[in-house]
Order: C-alpha cells, then structure tokens, then sequence
C-alpha cells in the first residue's frame, strides 16, 4: 500500500463508524480479525466484532472523527501494512450531551481488508 491508498482506507473507514455502517466493516475486516476497542475485552470471531460494534454503535447518538495524522509501514515478512493513527473523537450522548476523547489506532492490513484493529481511547465518559 502506498500512503494515498493507506489514507483512503483510514478515512473511509472512520467515514463509515461515523456513519455507524456495520455493513462496510463486514467487508472491510478479514474473515481472521482481532478487535479490540479501549478497555473491554479483545474479540477475534468476525461475528461477535461485528456484533460489538453494533451495540456499541446504538449506545451513542452520534460520533465524528477528526484525524490528526497517519503514519504507515510495509511489512515483506507477513505481507501487510501497519497503520498507526490518532486524532479526536466527539460524542453526542443519547441524552443529546457532548464528549470529546483522543483516539489512538492500530490496524494491521493484508491483502486489502483488517486483520487486527485495536483503537485506544478513554471511553469511561460515554
């Protein structure tokens, strides 16, 4: 992947959990993916990251994602590009209230969908 095509995926993929599309993340990660959203439990059944995406998508009334940089790597051992980005994110509560916390992700990507997909971010105030 070349920085152009790394930035595309990272946009339309923080595009698509903005829009809450669980449909774009059911193409976008492998059938072998590793997720794992701040403090609760790493999930690696394609299914069930889909599922707590879901869940944690009706939990919310919104989100918007600014992007602050990406920075990427080739890997020729394992074939797969590491991307590393970090940015704000800002919340509307259900209750209609604002939060804003700083994000920190990691995605592993192979052949063109994630395989590993862990984003770091204080979500205690949702």
């Amino acid at each position: 992947m070349d920085i152009q095509q790394v930035d595309t995926l990272v946009r339309s993929l923080y595009q698509a959990v903005d829009n809450k599309d669980v449909d774009y993340l059911s193409h976008a990660l492998s059938e072998q993916s590793r997720f794992r959203l701040g403090n609760y439990p790493e999930v690696t059944d394609k299914t069930q990251i889909l599922e707590g995406n879901r869940q944690f998508f009706s939990s919310i009334g919104a989100m918007k994602h600014t992007i602050d940089n990406i920075v990427f790597q080739r890997s020729d051992q394992t074939d797969s590009t590491h991307i590393s980005c970090f940015g704000t994110v800002d919340y509307v509560r259900l209750d209609g209230s604002d939060h804003a916390a700083v994000f920190s992700t990691f995605l592993d990507v192979k052949n063109g969908l994630i395989s590993d997909y862990r984003v770091f971010a204080d979500l205690s105030g949702l």
